[in-house]
């Protein structure tokens, strides 16, 4: 039987993600004293979070918004969406590249402005089209920087529409790499891939790694009139150096999901408001994998998907449960052993792992742990949080 855990949305998360949790959870926008934070967009930053939260779920895929570290610090998991919202983003990049490519922005604009009959509104346009012809996408080269899971997806749907594709991720994951279609081509250096590419487009998370990852020098060596697009995080471009770029003929658009006052009135940029991952299906999506996520996370301890734990995932042979989050420092498993031993209870079964600087422990054990084991477990240098998860509460 599922505890009575306490959840509050810091967003308007979608129902059928709610629906997720266990009917015993109190689920709202004014719950006191949570035991986990669900959240979309709102800024964590300046939040005082109570010291009931066990854990945080981010629905969607980054977690800028959310003071990862400090939860790190508290020994508390992190979880997020990645690739639950990917099919969303991948279809708004291809829709980005077409818009490039076609003008159709511009093109838009055009028409809107046209005024008269409309027999002089069709002489107008006759004479006005040759200002927007464009290209098509098949035999040209998309260069995608980013390989997870909306960067593979991009490639798929690029080399389905007849495009050549390179692509570049120094961290790409072994499951990334499966997932990667065999015709795309790697690139051995982000500058590699910018001088192949008639079309650029990033997903990559902001972190300092990849802060201006497109800037002036970078530009330098892209294609003459190539064109950019940004549907992965505000920050990752340099959008000085893009303007430049474009006023001199350089690049010949840039399409991103970013407005901001630099790129305001320049017909070579197209700048859409955030819209990514706004789908119905999206929300949905994401949603649905956090929520799961969350509550296995408060009845069992599991952790799948979370940006500062590793995945540690473990069925139930024992009524007793231990989850230990800690530093990941040398001796902490040979001293969480000797604590259980000392208190004459039996290992039936324990996982142990390890991501950066964090390590996570589950122990089932075949009799209860006391309140003493517990003050020991969470006393041992290094230990950040003790949860003990019966299986009958």
């Amino acid at each position: 039987m599922s505890q009575a855990y306490k959840i509050l949305t810091l967003n308007a998360i979608s129902a059928k993600g709610l629906a997720r949790l266990p009917q015993s959870y109190t689920v709202g926008g004014d719950v006191a004293e949570p035991d986990a934070i669900l959240v979309r967009s709102h800024n964590m930053h300046d939040m005082v979070i109570p010291a009931s939260v066990k854990a945080i779920g981010r629905a969607g895929a980054g977690t800028n918004n959310i003071p990862v570290k400090g939860m790190s610090e508290r020994g508390l998991p992190v979880f997020n969406a990645p690739g639950a919202n990917a099919n969303a983003v991948k279809e708004l990049v291809i829709a980005g590249m077409l818009m490039g490519v076609r003008n159709l922005a511009p093109a838009v604009k055009f028409s809107e402005g046209l005024t008269g009959t409309d027999e002089e509104i069709h002489k107008a346009t006759e004479a006005g089209k040759k200002n927007f012809a464009g290209g098509e996408l098949p035999g040209r080269t998309l260069g995608v920087i980013g390989l997870g899971a909306i960067g593979s997806l991009v490639a798929d749907a690029a080399i389905k529409l007849g495009m050549n594709v390179a692509g570049f991720d120094p961290g790409i994951t072994v499951e990334a790499a499966w997932r990667l279609p065999a015709q795309v081509k790697k690139a051995a250096s982000v500058e590699d891939l910018l001088r192949q590419s008639d079309f650029v487009s990033l997903h990559v998370p902001l972190i300092d790694a990849t802060r201006n990852l497109i800037n002036a020098e970078r530009i330098a060596a892209m294609r003459h009139d190539a064109i950019l697009l940004n549907f992965a995080r505000e920050g990752t471009v340099d959008n000085a150096a893009v303007v430049e770029a474009l006023n001199a003929g350089k690049l010949a658009a840039y399409i991103c999901d970013f407005p901001a006052n630099a790129l305001k009135n320049n017909a070579r940029v197209v700048t859409l408001p955030h819209l990514g991952a706004s789908t119905e299906e999206a929300e949905e999506n994401c949603a649905i994998m956090v929520a799961s996520q969350v509550a296995d996370f408060l009845e069992n301890g599991n952790i799948l998907n979370s940006v500062n734990f590793p995945n540690v995932e473990m069925g139930r042979e024992s009524a007793y449960r231990l989850a230990i989050a800690n530093a990941n420092v040398p001796n902490m498993v040979g001293a969480i052993t000797s604590a259980l031993a000392e208190a004459g209870l039996n290992i039936h079964n324990m996982v142990n792992k390890s991501k950066g600087g964090m390590a996570y422990t589950l122990v089932d054990v075949d009799s209860p742990a006391t309140d003493a084991l517990l003050q020991k477990l969470a006393a041992i240098d290094g230990v950040l949080n003790v949860r003990y998860l019966p299986a009958d509460e």
